[in-house]
């Protein structure tokens, strides 16, 4: 399914009942804990997968088995009270997850908020391609990002609550690779795995007019120079209209990596934005894919044309 037909969840309501699953790596039980008070702060009802504080009997970076993860995803995705499903961390693991999946039954569960971020941006891909909805890349439930930093939470918040008053991205750090605007499609998320999707069967087609986002972290430069020249030779670049580049925590001096990007994606003459605020980094924002934006490197702002939740 092309990304320009994805449609946009209903937002979150106070009351609302919400499911909060581990796709991928184990979660700290201290971090959940918090995570889940926070959640009722806000007026929410969380539901924990039977599986969220498993360990996979053989793999310690994994949380539960790739069945009983996928389970807990299939099962809060098709139950009828559930408004969204919140992923409670990143880590490793959701790719394996992916073919678990029944696809058919959670497309007929009808539409609802999905929010992760990092290793979930392969879940990301599959709700774009296989269910066909925006979804919302941001902080999650069981990491210091949503547990422990108040502005990262409350940018969440508002864009589950009140998408309209979170259109404008921006941070002090933003500067521009290569000067100009575009419009297009958001999509993207964690470099690294959107490198590892690519040749799968149902990866997802990029926009024909796309907004390109990446970020990652503990990956140094010669290797996001690997996987950025892995996208470029697959023609993942082909139409983006603009690219916006998030944070690179803990992979090498930032002006190697900012040499890198500039080296490989400066001749593709479009629009780039340098260190906008989303992944892995303080204060992170949340960025919601599949949505109509405009990059604007002199205005140093991704400009989200409609509100990412109904």
């Amino acid at each position: 399914m092309s990304m320009r037909e994805l449609r946009r969840p209903p937002r979150l309501r106070s009351g609302d009942t919400v499911a909060v699953v581990a796709p991928a790596g184990p979660v700290p039980e201290e971090l959940l804990d918090a995570g889940l008070a926070h959640l009722r702060a806000w007026g929410l009802q969380p539901r924990v997968g039977k599986h969220v504080r498993d360990r996979h009997p053989a793999v310690n970076y994994l949380a539960g088995t790739d069945a009983d993860r996928a389970a807990d995803l299939q099962e809060a995705w098709c139950d009828p009270e559930v408004a969204a499903v919140l992923c409670a961390r990143g880590g490793y693991g959701s790719m394996r997850v992916l073919d678990h999946l029944d696809w058919a039954e959670m497309a007929a569960a009808g539409p609802k908020v999905f929010t992760g971020s990092s290793d979930i941006t392969a879940l990301h891909d599959a709700v774009a391609t296989q269910l066909g909805l925006v979804t919302v890349f941001g902080p999650m439930v069981a990491t210091k990002a949503f547990a422990e930093d108040a502005a990262a939470r409350e940018h969440l918040r508002r864009t589950l609550f009140q998408p309209e008053s979170v259109t404008i991205l921006t941070r002090s750090t933003a500067d521009a690779l290569v000067r100009g605007r575009a419009r297009g499609t958001t999509y993207g998320g964690n470099l690294s795995i959107v490198a590892a999707s690519l040749g799968a069967p149902d990866a997802p087609t990029p926009p024909e007019h796309g907004i390109a986002l990446l970020e990652d972290i503990t990956e140094s430069p010669y290797q996001l120079d690997r996987f950025v020249t892995q996208l470029l030779r697959a023609g993942w670049f082909d139409h983006a209209a603009g690219i916006a580049l998030g944070s690179w925590t803990d992979c090498g001096p930032l002006e190697e990596v900012r040499a890198v990007m500039s080296d490989l994606l400066g001749g593709l003459g479009v629009p780039i934005l340098w260190e906008l605020g989303f992944g892995h980094c303080t204060a992170q924002r949340t960025i919601p894919l599949g949505v109509a934006a405009e990059l604007d490197t002199d205005a140093q702002r991704l400009s989200i044309l409609k509100p990412a939740l109904l």
